[in-house]
C-alpha cells in the first residue's frame, strides 16, 4: 500500500488500483479510483468551480491488526476538509467522519470482510472486499461494486424519482437508469448529517440494505463519488448545488397556470381555449402544444395541413400575454425528411446488434445521439427555424430518457461511450441541445419541460415532470414522495400532470374527486399545470392517414371548466390562492436559485431537530411558511396533521394551534388542510 501526498490531495496505490481523495468545495471530498494508469478526468455532475486547495492531508504510522492476533505498524492516512474527515487504513478501507465542535462521529465506512484489512480484531473468511472491479469480458472496461456498512437507524432521502410509496429510501433497491416516470438523480441526504453524490452516469443499481449499502456500475472506467457533511439538510443541499450548479431565477410570468392536454390538433383548438380563459378573466401563463402536431417524428415542424400559419396563432397568443411551448421528441422516423442524413452522419443512437431501431411508438424510429455535439447543433438549427423563429417560447422535451422500445442498455451506443457507461446523463445532454443555444439568444431565463433529469440538471433550465402516471389516489401519493425526493436531489423545478396522465373516463365522479385533490396539491407546488390523456376516447380523428398531425387520437378536455360547475368553482378559487401567493412563490424560486432549497420540502428540511419530522411523508412544507396536508384517499373529508413546535394558523377558518401535537381537521372537498406558520 503506497500513500502519497499530492499537495491537498491523497493518492493511494494498491494492487493496480489508484485511489485519489481531494477536498472539493465546502465541507466536502471527492473520491475517485481507477484500475487504469490515469483517470478519465470527466467532471460529470461536478461542473462548478469550487475551492480545492483547502483541507489537510496526513500520512502517518498506526499500529494495525493484521489478523490471527498479529499487530504491526502500517501507514495510514487522513484527509480533512472542514466538517468532514476520511481515514484510510492500511488496507485502503475508507471511514468518513463528521466533525462537530471538535468531536468526530462516524457517518460512513466501506464494507470489508476479509483478512488483513479489518477495522477491529474480528477477521472474516468470506473474502468480500470494499471495491470490487471485474473486467468486462471482451472489453477493456470494468464493472464496479462498491460496498458500505449499513448504519442502523439511518434514514436516506433524495436519489430522484422512483414510483413507490416510500420517501425514506432505507431498505430500497433502486435501479440507476432512466425510464418513463423513473428519474435517476444519484444524490442523497442522510439523517446522520451527510450527503453523497454517486458521480457516475453508468447504468447500475444501488441497494440501501439493512446489512450493507451497495453501489453497482455495470460498465465504467472510474469510481467517482462526492461526499459532504454539514449541520442541516439545507446546508448539505447548498453544498451540493455549489458543486453541481444552481438553477436560474424563474420567470414571474410562468408562476401561474399552464394549460396542456393530449392533444390540441389545430390552431383553432388552441385559440378557442385561450380565448375562453380570457373571457372568463383567468390569466393563462402558458399553453402547450403536445405531440404529433408534426408530419412524422423527427421532422421537428408543424404539419402544414393542420397548422398552415402557426406564426399567426403564436402572435395572437402573445398579444393575449400567453407564452407558447411546443413538444419535441428525440425520435426520428425512417419516413422523416431528416432520417437518412442524420443516419449517414452518425447523429443517431447506434445499436450493437441487429436492426437499427431504438423506438417503435407510431413508427420505426431511431433516437438522436444527444452526446454528439454535431447532433445537438443540427437538431437545434431545425427547431430554431421551424419553432423558435416563429415565436415559440419554450420546448417540451418529451421522451427525454430516452424512452427505448426495450430498455436493453447493453444494446445501445452513443458518441461518447456505450449506453451502459453514460446513459443516465442522456436527458441532461438532450436538454442542452436547447438550453445552450437559447441562453445565447435571450437574457430571459430558459425554462423547458422535461420528463427526465440527472445530477446537475437543475442548472440547465429543466422543469421536470413526473411522467405518464396513472390517475389513481395511490399514484397521487407516490408522486408526492417523488417530488419531495427530487427536491432533496437538487431538482427544485418539479411538477406533475394534475389528476395523473391516464384516465379512462373523465365523467367518473371518483376521478373528478381525485382531480380536485391533486389540483389542490399542485397549487402548493412549483408549477401548476393541467394535462392528461383523458378518456373516453370517442373523439374522431381528423383524417385516416397513418401519419401526420390529424390521424392520432385526442383526449377529452382538461381545462378547468371541463369537469362541472362545482369543480370549476373549487379550481377557480384555488387559482386565486395561487395568484395571491405570487410574491411568496417568487421568493421560493429565488431561494432555490440561491441555495438549492426546493419549493416543496420534506418536514425535516425545515425542522431537522424534530425527530418526528424525519418520519412524516404524508405532509410537507411549501417553503418555510406553509404546512400542506394533501388528501390521498377517496371520500376522505378529515385528516390528522402533525404540527412542529411553534404556532400554526389553519388557513380554512383562522384557528390557531400550538405546535408539538397532532391535530385532526376537517377536509371537505372544497378544502385541503394548509397551516400558516406564525413566525
Amino acid at each position: 500500500m503506497l500513500f502519497v501526498k499530492d499537495e491537498y490531495s491523497l493518492v493511494v496505490k494498491h494492487q493496480g488500483e489508484t485511489l485519489r481523495i481531494e477536498p472539493w468545495g465546502k465541507n466536502a471530498l471527492r473520491v475517485r479510483a481507477t484500475m487504469f494508469p490515469t483517470f478519465t478526468d470527466k467532471a460529470w455532475a461536478l461542473t462548478e468551480e469550487v475551492e480545492k486547495n483547502i483541507g489537510e492531508v496526513k500520512i502517518y504510522e498506526e499500529t494495525c491488526y493484521m489478523g490471527d492476533g498479529y499487530f504491526a505498524p502500517r501507514q495510514v492516512a487522513t484527509v480533512t476538509n472542514g466538517k468532514i474527515k476520511v481515514h484510510v487504513n492500511h488496507a485502503g478501507i475508507l471511514s468518513f467522519f463528521k466533525i462537530d465542535n471538535g468531536e468526530e462521529k462516524l457517518i460512513l465506512r466501506e464494507y470489508f470482510r476479509s483478512y488483513g484489512g479489518t477495522i477491529s480484531k474480528e477477521s472474516r473468511c468470506t473474502k468480500v472486499i470494499n471495491r470490487e472491479w471485474k473486467g468486462i469480458i471482451g472489453g477493456c472496461d470494468y464493472s464496479l461494486n462498491l460496498k458500505f456498512e449499513s448504519n442502523e437507524g439511518e434514514k436516506i432521502f433524495g436519489m430522484g424519482q422512483y414510483q413507490q410509496p416510500y420517501m425514506d429510501l432505507k431498505g430500497s433497491i433502486l435501479e440507476l437508469a432512466q425510464r418513463n416516470s423513473q428519474v435517476s438523480v444519484p444524490f442523497y441526504t442522510s439523517s446522520l448529517g451527510y450527503g453523497m453524490l454517486w458521480n457516475n452516469p453508468a447504468v447500475g443499481q444501488v441497494t440501501f440494505g439493512r446489512n450493507y449499502t451497495e453501489w453497482i456500475a455495470r460498465s465504467t472506467k472510474d469510481m467517482d463519488y462526492w461526499i459532504t457533511a454539514d449541520d442541516t439538510p439545507k446546508a448539505i443541499l447548498s453544498n451540493y448545488v455549489d458543486a453541481t450548479g444552481h438553477s436560474s431565477k424563474f420567470p414571474e410570468d410562468l408562476m401561474g397556470l399552464w394549460q396542456c392536454k393530449l392533444r390540441y390538433r389545430t390552431p383553432e383548438e388552441v385559440l378557442e381555449v385561450a380565448h375562453k380563459y380570457a373571457d372568463m378573466g383567468i390569466k393563462l401563463d402558458q399553453i402547450v402544444i403536445d405531440f404529433f402536431h408534426w408530419p412524422v417524428q423527427g421532422d421537428w415542424k408543424f404539419d402544414d395541413m393542420y397548422w398552415p400559419n402557426p406564426k399567426a396563432m403564436i402572435d395572437e397568443l402573445h398579444e393575449m400575454g400567453i407564452k407558447v411551448i411546443v413538444s419535441v421528441w428525440p425520435s426520428v422516423d425512417r419516413r422523416s425528411e431528416n432520417f437518412w442524413n442524420m443516419l449517414e452522419h452518425g447523429m443517431l443512437i447506434k445499436t450493437e446488434r441487429g436492426a437499427a431501431q431504438t423506438y417503435d411508438f407510431q413508427g420505426d424510429c431511431v433516437e438522436i445521439d444527444a452526446f454528439n455535439p454535431a447532433t445537438r447543433k443540427y437538431v437545434w438549427e431545425i427547431c430554431k427555424k421551424n419553432y423558435y423563429d416563429l415565436g415559440v417560447d419554450a420546448f417540451w422535451l418529451d421522451n427525454s430518457e430516452p424512452d427505448y422500445g426495450v430498455y436493453d442498455f447493453d444494446h445501445y451506443r452513443y458518441y461518447d461511450a456505450p449506453a451502459l457507461q453514460v446513459s443516465n446523463m442522456y436527458p441532461q445532454m438532450y436538454s442542452r441541445a436547447y438550453y445552450d443555444e437559447m441562453s445565447k439568444l435571450s437574457d430571459r431565463p430558459v425554462v423547458n419541460l422535461l420528463r427526465s433529469a440527472w445530477a446537475g440538471s437543475q442548472k440547465y433550465g429543466n422543469v421536470v415532470w413526473s411522467g405518464d402516471v396513472p390517475s389513481t389516489f395511490e399514484a397521487f401519493y407516490d408522486q408526492v414522495q417523488c417530488g419531495l425526493n427530487m427536491g432533496m436531489a437538487g431538482i427544485a423545478w418539479w411538477t406533475t400532470d394534475i389528476g395523473g396522465f391516464m384516465t379512462d373516463d373523465v365523467n367518473d365522479p371518483d376521478f373528478r374527486q381525485l382531480l380536485i385533490r391533486w389540483y389542490q396539491f399542485a397549487v402548493y407546488s412549483a408549477v401548476l399545470r393541467m394535462h392528461g390523456d383523458r378518456g373516453p376516447f370517442n373523439i374522431p380523428a381528423l383524417d385516416n392517414r397513418s401519419f401526420g398531425g390529424g390521424y392520432l387520437h385526442t383526449g377529452q378536455p382538461t381545462e378547468i371548466w371541463a369537469y362541472g360547475e362545482d369543480n370549476f368553482k373549487i379550481m377557480r378559487d384555488y387559482l386565486d390562492i395561487r395568484f395571491a401567493m405570487k410574491d411568496y412563490i417568487k421568493s421560493l424560486y429565488d431561494e432555490a436559485a440561491e441555495n438549492g432549497s426546493p419549493l416543496i420540502r420534506t418536514m425535516f428540511y425545515e425542522f431537522p431537530e424534530d425527530a418526528k419530522c424525519w418520519e412524516l411523508q404524508d405532509q410537507y412544507m411549501f417553503g418555510a411558511k406553509y404546512l400542506v396536508a394533501p388528501i390521498f384517499k377517496l371520500n376522505q373529508f378529515e385528516r390528522e396533521v402533525y404540527l412542529p413546535a411553534g404556532q400554526w394558523k389553519l388557513t380554512g377558518d383562522g384557528t390557531v394551534y400550538d405546535g408539538g401535537q397532532v391535530v385532526k381537521v376537517a377536509a371537505p372537498i372544497e378544502y385541503m388542510p394548509v397551516f400558516e406558520r406564525i413566525l
